[in-house]
């Protein structure tokens, strides 16, 4: 029996259909970790035409302070359609105070998660009933302590 070189052996188990497949893939791979090294060639221009918008920044995000975070969250708890403005303040207790429910509660932290970008835990969440707690939970997640 003669003697086939590996390289034929395995085209022959490979589909042809996944080697079209995986070559596009490849030469974008290669065009990718090589833009920096060489001249651009054709494979790289139309890569670099396809991902022209796609390319992110990434940056620290604004420090914040304890008045930046009663700001916010007072601005957000204005906003929310059952509380009253003119009775809001940093001390106010959302049931005995502002007249919230729990599902009313729930909107509130849900609402504040939203605003900080982070989830309240339930457990933290059923401690947050005003917004001066609000605002220590935020800043002690935040590591803010001024």
């Amino acid at each position: 029996m003669a003697l086939i070189p590996r390289s034929l052996r395995l085209a022959t188990l490979v589909m042809p259909s996944v080697l079209r497949a995986g070559v596009p893939r490849a030469c974008r791979v290669s065009c990718l970790h090589t833009l920096a090294v060489r001249e651009p060639s054709t494979c790289d221009r139309s890569l670099l035409q396809q991902t022209k918008g796609s390319i992110r920044n990434y940056s620290v995000k604004e420090p914040l302070t304890l008045d930046m975070i009663q700001q916010r969250v007072l601005l957000v708890l204005k906003l929310y359609d059952k509380i009253n403005p003119e009775k809001l303040t940093v001390e106010s207790h959302f049931m005995q105070d502002l007249g919230l429910d729990s599902l009313d509660h729930v909107e509130v932290i849900m609402a504040m998660e939203d605003e900080f970008g982070f989830e309240i835990p339930d457990g933290d969440a059923e401690k947050l009933l005003r917004p001066a707690d609000i605002i220590r939970y935020v800043a002690d997640k935040e590591d803010i302590y001024d």
